[in-house]
């Protein structure tokens, strides 16, 4: 018999994928969420790129919810990257962009007054 509890490293069957995760059933009839979040180290986009329905699969056991729902995990069971990819930042724009950008700034301001207390033109509204 398979023994489902904490810590626990099982072997299941995907028998169903959707958006949030994998659902793992387990030789006792038993099934279990393996969340999206606890599918690899790394942002899951598409967790089909990740696990197929059929598959074998190899997952800890991390607990029960309130509801008595199995949670595991396959991310436990792989080995952390030395060090997580950070997001590409972006860089800073040409000294070109910068300068047409500040030209195009202080025209409209000069343009709009510029809280320079000037107002603009008068409204034109008619009377009836």
């Amino acid at each position: 018999m398979v023994q489902l509890d904490p810590g626990a490293v099982v072997t299941g069957r995907v028998t169903r994928v959707t958006d949030f995760g994998a659902f793992i059933q387990f030789e006792n009839g038993e099934t279990g969420l393996v969340h999206i979040s606890q599918i690899a180290h790394s942002f899951v986009r598409n967790i089909h790129d990740h696990v197929r329905e059929g598959e074998t699969v190899e997952v800890k056991v991390l607990g029960r919810d309130e509801r008595g729902r199995l949670d595991l995990s396959i991310k436990e069971l792989l080995d952390e990257p030395e060090e997580l990819p950070r997001p590409r930042a972006i860089g800073r724009q040409s000294p070109q962009f910068e300068a047409k950008l500040r030209s195009f700034m202080r025209d409209a301001k000069e343009r709009t007054g510029g809280g320079s207390g000037k107002k603009g033109p008068a409204s034109t509204k008619r009377k009836k």
